[in-house]
């Protein structure tokens, strides 16, 4: 290890020494730290390519964990950057401009800068070690090529503070803005510009988090499946330790330094999209004094605040400018209209705070403490199910949750001017819908209704505002209770046997509607031997299976074709309308559309394996699918038909076949006790870069639901080693 390290610092002789020469160069202080966390980092890479990063402090450790990042796919971490910071039209031109103006809009570089500066000490390290591990490695493979960022800064993280995938700002929509900014800014606006309606996503998002307790498993240890349902590759396996009580092991969302979905030895933390209402719009009565704009607000009239956003993007190969006005009340940014008014939307944006939970999470050895830093009150998206040594289980519906007047209703924009519509603080933790301990012994969410999550030892709907949580319920949430109920025994495997049951129970409301129509008015029984399929189908999935095949595009024809009934319904009762309610000679032509299609597609129905697919062609963030390539048959079905192990895919693709494109990625299933014990599964691999033997050598095990043994502790992690280095050794 010390002959590595000479050969290290003579070799990057620009950062320390001149070995040819012996004359000592003048470092700057970034390089001194680069060599101070150099020295004080290990890294160790496993036999699956998992970064286990050790360092001598927090900060030691972050620096490991980006340079490793930046190893495993240096695209990704900046790409999240160029989006995050507002800078996107600068590499993807114009159409992403409002994009840029969306993150602008809510806070400015400067005040990125003074978020960073009035951060508290540690805080500032780590923001100084994300910067630091990204530029060294930057600095140490020359070879790499920056799309635009080629020197990250420690304000950066201010505008990334919280690792969900589609969080709060990506709710606030540009196409409104857009509409907004292209029509002009002038006071008064007369009408509203009409937005084309956004097409109905097909394949639903969210995650799965299910709790165990003590009493229902083998070992009498609470147990915890981390079922995270993101974009592929959306967040790597990491494994952070260091000398001042970090040692926190899980996923990762590219570029951020903080574990996301994850464990340590005492506590395990899970996020699933909340229903809470935690973005509000509010409708402003504006004017124009002395010619400077003004809102009501009560009897008085308040300024807006205005100031301009400059903006750089793309053209050819060239840069070029505009100037947007930008405006904001107490309320927040003005990003829209409504009825010829301007519409300020609010939500959380404390980034500081944001940090700081994010982080301090990752370091909680119980309960008590776990509840102390929710009350932090900044993880506002996101449902957390929670378990721990002490064997506790636990959830938490919400964190970020604004007190209102439940007199007005916040999901549709109220009146800004009345000072009745303000948010009123936040509520703390212990007067949101929580949980703990059920006596039921489990616990789940699958962004599916917080009061059904214990049965009848769930949150009492009538005990809370109805702003905290919609009441709806969904199919994995259904299969989850299901499968739940009455079990007990449980171990490691047994869990993940659960997580992934085959079972479909949207197709034991839509499928035997179709047969029903069959039966009763088809007179010709053209379709009676795909209809036999269907009718002695038990509704699983798996890779052999024809009826999964065809109930799947027959499901999702149905969910582009037909016809809705005109109240809105949730995408649950919509199947279940389909499958029940919707005439007779619809189903059927909407099943001899769907078999016209597989037959022109496949020529005839196909197994689901040979039709759904996994495919990594290369280390693209949207990866160019083509069925003429190499490709992996999967089981896998839809979250939409209630698929716990949801495997959602692309339609877009220029493809007969389908890939998969999101759904299961990292998934971790837990054990607590006197020792941690875990397995996890990534989507892929660890690394993006296709000349990796990590870049899809988890394609098959993942397919297969072969776990892999996480290794927690130091000597488990040894015996696995494959490469062990510091950030920057050259003979590694």
């Amino acid at each position: 290890m010390i002959r590595s390290k000479i050969i290290f610092f003579c070799i990057t002789s620009f950062l320390l020494f001149s070995c040819k020469t012996e004359t000592k160069i003048e470092l700057s202080d970034e390089e001194k730290r680069w060599q101070e966390h150099s020295l004080n980092t290990t890294i160790i890479r496993d036999d699956f390519g998992v970064p286990h990063i050790y360092g001598k402090t927090d900060a030691d450790a972050v620096f490991g964990l980006l340079y490793a990042q930046c190893e495993d796919d240096f695209n990704r971490v900046e790409q999240n950057y160029i989006w995050a910071i507002g800078r996107l039209a600068e590499v993807e031109g114009e159409k992403a401009i409002y994009s840029d103006l969306r993150a602008k809009l809510f806070m400015t570089k400067e005040e990125a800068i003074t978020n960073y500066k009035k951060s508290p000490q540690w805080l500032k390290e780590l923001c100084i070690a994300f910067a630091d591990g990204i530029n060294f490695y930057l600095k140490t493979h020359p070879e790499v090529t920056p799309k635009l960022l080629t020197h990250f800064e420690p304000w950066m993280p201010m505008y990334f503070s919280e690792g969900s995938i589609g969080g709060d700002i990506e709710r606030v929509s540009t196409r409104k803005i857009k509409a907004m900014y292209e029509r002009g800014m002038e006071l008064p606006i007369s009408e509203e510009e009409t937005l084309k309606k956004e097409k109905e996503m097909l394949e639903p998002q969210g995650s799965n988090g299910i709790a165990i307790s003590g009493s229902l498993t083998q070992s009498g240890n609470a147990m915890l499946l981390i079922n995270p349902h993101t974009s592929f590759y959306f967040r790597g396996e990491v494994h952070m330790v260091s000398e001042e009580g970090l040692n926190a092991y899980g996923a990762v969302t590219w570029g951020q330094f903080f574990v996301y979905q994850g464990f340590n030895e005492k506590t395990g933390w899970m996020h699933t999209s909340t229903y809470t209402d935690v973005i509000d719009e509010f409708i402003e009565t504006t004017t124009k004094k002395e010619g400077k704009p003004m809102y009501q607000y009560g009897d008085e009239l308040r300024s807006i605040e205005q100031y301009e956003v400059v903006l750089k993007y793309k053209e050819g190969d060239s840069l070029k400018e505009k100037t947007f006005p930008a405006y904001r009340t107490h309320h927040g940014p003005i990003t829209h209209l409504k009825d010829g008014k301007w519409v300020a939307t609010a939500l959380m944006w404390e980034p500081v705070k944001a940090l700081e939970q994010s982080y301090i999470r990752t370091k909680q050895e119980g309960y008590k403490g776990f509840m102390n830093m929710m009350d932090i009150k900044t993880n506002s998206s996101n449902n957390t199910v929670y378990a721990d040594a002490e064997g506790n289980i636990a959830y938490f519906h919400g964190n970020f949750i604004p007190v209102r007047d439940s007199s007005f209703d916040y999901t549709k924009p109220v009146d800004g001017s009345n000072p009745k519509t303000d948010w009123n603080g936040l509520h703390p933790v212990n007067e949101a819908i929580t949980l703990l301990n059920p006596a039921n012994g489990w616990l789940q969410n699958c962004n599916s209704t917080p009061y059904t999550a214990a049965l009848e030892f769930s949150p009492k709907k009538e005990s809370y505002p109805k702003y905290m949580s919609i009441d709806r319920e969904n199919f994995r949430g259904v299969h989850a209770i299901e499968l739940l109920k009455n079990k007990k025994d449980y171990t490691i495997d047994s869990l993940i046997s659960l997580a992934y049951d085959p079972y479909l129970p949207a197709f034991e409301k839509l499928i035997p509607g179709l047969v029903e129509a069959y039966d009763k008015i088809d007179r010709t029984k053209e379709l009676g031997s795909a209809i036999e399929i269907l009718r002695n189908w038990d509704y699983r999935t798996s890779k052999d299976s024809k009826a999964m095949t065809l109930a799947h595009f027959y499901g999702t024809h149905y969910a582009e074709k037909g016809k809705r009934p005109e109240e809105k319904i949730s995408d649950m009762k919509l199947l279940t309308y389909f499958g029940t309610k919707s005439p007779l000679e619809e189903r059927l032509v909407i099943f001899k559309e769907t078999l016209s299609k597989i037959e022109e597609d496949f020529g005839g129905i196909l197994p689901w394996g040979e039709v759904n697919r996994f495919q990594r062609i290369n280390g693209d963030i949207k990866q160019p699918f083509d069925d003429n390539k190499p490709s992996t048959a999967v089981g896998f079905a839809s979250g939409r038909w209630g698929a716990l192990a949801a495997y959602g895919v692309r339609y877009t693709n220029n493809t007969k076949k389908i890939y998969g494109t999101r759904g299961n990625s990292f998934v971790a299933v837990v054990e607590f006790g006197d020792k941690i014990k875990a397995k996890t599964s990534l989507a892929g691999g660890q690394s993006g870069n296709p000349s990796s033997p990590h870049f899809n050598d988890q394609i098959q095990p993942y397919t297969d639901i072969q776990f892999k043994e996480a290794a927690y502790y130091k000597e488990d992690v040894q015996k696995r080693a494959k490469k062990t280095y510091h950030p920057g050794d050259t003979d590694k």
